[in-house]
């Protein structure tokens, strides 16, 4: 019998890296709405009163930068001076340019916008086909932000953490043995409070009874005091936070974030498409867990390389998976963008709560509607 411990963590919506992830979507997805040849790659950068958003946009619309920002701290819940950054009160310095006409040279004919190797995964551990541990996380959070907004506790303030450690047996996962819950709260509130607090309204109403061990382990503000949080606390920078977008540790990541990059950009979009694939696959019957790897060069439509990796769970071969995919999909960004309807003003969305396992209707990637293709060669 084989045992193990894993453990995937996931951030609030005000959490600082989180808060530069949907700066970068939300002007993404203004140009968007303008331009759907628009082409962005945005960087932001939050810290102390201060944000800064650089990178490179090209496009015939035009974005109001500051008030597009403003409004999007406004409803994440920067909204009082106390939290020491304010939507209202914090300077904005952006520096754009043009995409380089040297990489536009290439995207113009349809090629990738960047070279690359991009990761897609499931597994039939959970509904949604993705690792119990990430999706247990991404729950706590969730309803973290959910107790705050609607007041449920409004003591709470934006920034916040969790961390879900999940016990395996022989690959399969039988219990959660400890939850982390950090949340930023307001001067004054005690540390049994808000433990109790936390435990009765979002620990135990995300994670089911039959998960929890018996003597699992809460930490709550391990620290003992979270009055200071966000960007006063901690700077934060777009895509710094690229587990939690994916799936948690347990796959392979190519290393390139989604955040702030057009549809024409490999990191994006190849990994949405090859998540796509191994979810069908894995729905399909073909295997019980998949991962894909796709690989790209700049400038070049079609990837250089396609690996499938079913880990000893697959009914069909590899190479046969493979000849179905290159036969049956197109994997240029072209392909990739209008099979998945991927030019529309989707991204702000995906910033938090993680880019896989959603079910809300932008999440095309998340579609099993290929798995007759894979089942086919059962």
């Amino acid at each position: 019998m084989k045992e193990f411990l894993f453990t995937s963590e996931s951030v609030t919506e005000g959490h600082p890296d989180k808060i530069c992830d949907q700066v970068s979507d939300a002007i993404l997805d203004n140009v968007l709405m303008q331009d759907k040849k628009g082409r962005v790659a945005c960087e932001t950068l939050a810290t102390r009163g201060l944000l800064f958003i650089a990178g490179e946009i090209t496009t015939v619309g035009y974005v109001e930068i500051p008030n597009v920002v403003r409004e999007l701290l406004k409803d994440i819940g920067y909204v009082d001076k106390e939290y020491g950054f304010n939507y209202d009160a914090s300077a904005i310095i952006t520096a754009i340019q043009e995409q380089s006409p040297d990489i536009a040279q290439g995207v113009d004919i349809g090629g990738a916008g960047d070279q690359g190797m991009m990761f897609g995964f499931a597994t039939r551990e959970t509904p949604q086909l993705m690792p119990l541990p990430i999706m247990l996380a991404h729950g706590l959070v969730r309803r973290l932000a959910e107790v705050r907004k609607k007041k449920i506790l409004d003591y709470l303030r934006p920034d916040g953490k969790s961390q879900v450690t999940v016990k395996y047996v022989d690959d399969k996962p039988v219990e959660v043995t400890a939850v982390v819950i950090s949340s930023q709260h307001d001067e004054g509130i005690s540390q049994d409070k808000i433990r109790n607090d936390l435990k009765e309204t979002v620990v135990e109403q995300v994670i089911p009874k039959e998960l929890l061990a018996k003597n699992y382990k809460l930490f709550v503000n391990p620290t003992g005091r979270f009055v200071i949080g966000g960007p006063q606390a901690d700077t934060g920078v777009t895509g710094r936070k690229i587990m939690v977008d994916t799936y948690g540790g347990f796959a392979k990541h190519g290393g390139g974030c989604f955040s702030g990059k057009d549809p024409t950009k490999v990191d994006r979009t190849a990994a949405y498409f090859a998540r796509y694939l191994a979810k069908n696959i894995v729905a399909s019957g073909i295997a019980d867990k998949c991962e894909i790897q796709l690989s790209y060069v700049i400038g070049h439509k079609q990837p250089v390389s396609i690996m499938v990796n079913m880990f000893d769970t697959e009914k069909v071969p590899a190479e046969k998976v493979i000849e179905i995919i290159r036969k049956n999909f197109d994997l240029s960004p072209a392909g990739m963008i209008e099979k998945l309807d991927l030019l529309r003003p989707i991204y702000r969305k995906t910033a938090c709560y993680g880019h896989f396992g959603r079910e809300e209707d932008e999440f095309t990637w998340e579609k099993t509607d290929v798995v007759d293709i894979f089942a086919s060669a059962l």
